[in-house]
């Protein structure tokens, strides 16, 4: 080999060396730089953040609890109407099955309407049978023994109504109006419900 030759390796040697050297002491220089901005993408929630958090978790939590409030609602008066519509429709059956096995209407008389009403029975322990209201609740009274309540204490009961339907020549007839209302002393939407209660019953 020439001496140019070896003069010109050696020129290149340095040359790329030097360049190495250059390049390794800038990515020396840029490591600390780096390694000094790496801590920020770590740092905790600024203030805005942290309110933009709470504020979101604030309107979760309140639309759960709205959606739960409306679901307990829902289902206590879907259990109201149940009740007093169970106690309406057995309080009406127990009068219009009584009334269609009696002997006969001693009150009210034919043409009249009251707030009780009196049937005779083929059975003499039970005679009369009445039925009437007494401090907001449906009785009923056969013979001797004592009146036994219809409708529970969470239930009212108004507008009881007996209309002597009965013409000469029929064995009677009897409309039965009454209205249950649930008791509500606070007043609470879920607990407002009442229902009127209708019908009619001949003796057989």
């Amino acid at each position: 080999m020439r001496n140019g030759d070896q003069g010109w390796i050696h020129r290149g040697a340095s040359k790329a060396f030097g360049f190495w050297l250059l390049a390794f002491g800038q990515r020396s220089l840029e490591r600390p730089i780096a390694n000094s901005q790496e801590p920020k993408a770590h740092r905790g929630f600024t203030l805005i953040e942290l309110l933009l958090y709470v504020t979101l978790s604030s309107a979760i939590l309140f639309v759960v609890i709205a959606f739960l409030s409306q679901l307990l609602q829902s289902r206590i008066k879907n259990q109201v109407m149940a009740e007093v519509d169970q106690q309406g429709v057995q309080v009406m059956q127990l009068m219009t099955q009584t009334i269609r096995n009696a002997q006969s209407i001693t009150a009210p008389t034919p043409g009249i309407s009251a707030a009780s009403l009196t049937i005779a029975t083929s059975v003499t322990s039970t005679t009369p049978t009445v039925f009437d209201l007494s401090a907001s609740a449906i009785r009923i009274t056969e013979g001797a023994s004592s009146s036994i309540p219809l409708t529970n204490g969470r239930i009212a009961a108004t507008g009881l109504t007996f209309q002597n339907l009965s013409r000469l020549g029929t064995p009677g007839v009897v409309r039965i109006q009454f209205t249950l209302v649930y008791l509500n002393p606070a007043n609470k939407v879920e607990y407002q419900y009442q229902q009127t209660f209708i019908d009619t019953a001949a003796l057989k």
